[in-house]
């Protein structure tokens, strides 16, 4: 199971996560988000990473030849989509792509079936934000058959890593605001504890 840590937008937090084991970091390139970084930040970051990071750039309804340049600016290893991306769109992005999709209790997993060029992100659904809402949805609704191929976000904190472990399963998880001190800046203790605990989790499966 792989663990990336989004939301980042400064180069200690970044350095941060590393340290201690993070997969994979994020950066969000929405606006309107509370999260939100310049490409011309995120390039700056990415420059001063460990060279095997996997390196992730959060994008909603983009144009799709602003994502390519944009990712080959920052250099980016993959793009994670949270708006509404069609399989077509997916198509015309030259990099790994991650799509997210908002999940409540009426979800239709049909619309997963549909999108099979890409990785699988299944988030909280909010009807008044994109992602980062500290919340989970019902876990039990995850198709048996998808559980090993997703990525898990919306809500995860340390106290539910052994739920994650032990009966979800997925691929990886994915988290940003249960590790903050405010929007955009890590808890420094917060992500050394889940670090750790995810890390001793993972060597005990291997």
């Amino acid at each position: 199971m792989k663990v990336k840590i989004c939301g980042i937008t400064n180069i200690e937090d970044a350095l941060l996560c590393c340290e201690y084991g993070a997969d994979a970091i994020g950066f969000i390139f929405y606006e309107r988000s509370k999260r939100y970084i310049s490409f011309e930040s995120a390039e700056s970051i990415s420059k001063q990473l460990p060279p095997f990071v996997f390196k992730v750039g959060v994008f909603v309804n983009e144009v799709a030849e602003k994502v390519n340049r944009a990712t080959k600016q920052i250099g980016l290893n993959a793009i994670q989509l949270h708006g509404d991306e069609s399989p077509e769109y997916i198509e015309r992005i030259n990099y790994p792509v991650i799509k997210s999709f908002s999940i409540d209790n009426n979800f239709d997993w049909r619309t997963v079936d549909t999108f099979k060029n890409c990785g699988i992100m299944l988030d909280t659904f909010s009807s008044d934000q994109i992602g980062g809402t500290g919340k989970s949805f019902d876990w039990n609704l995850i198709p048996e058959k998808l559980r090993s191929r997703i990525i898990l976000s919306g809500g995860i904190t340390i106290d539910k890593l052994d739920i994650i472990f032990n009966e979800i399963k997925p691929a990886a998880i994915d988290l940003s605001s249960s590790l903050e001190s405010l929007p955009g800046k890590k808890d420094k203790q917060k992500v050394i504890e889940f670090l750790k605990r995810f890390n001793e989790l993972r060597s005990n499966q291997c």
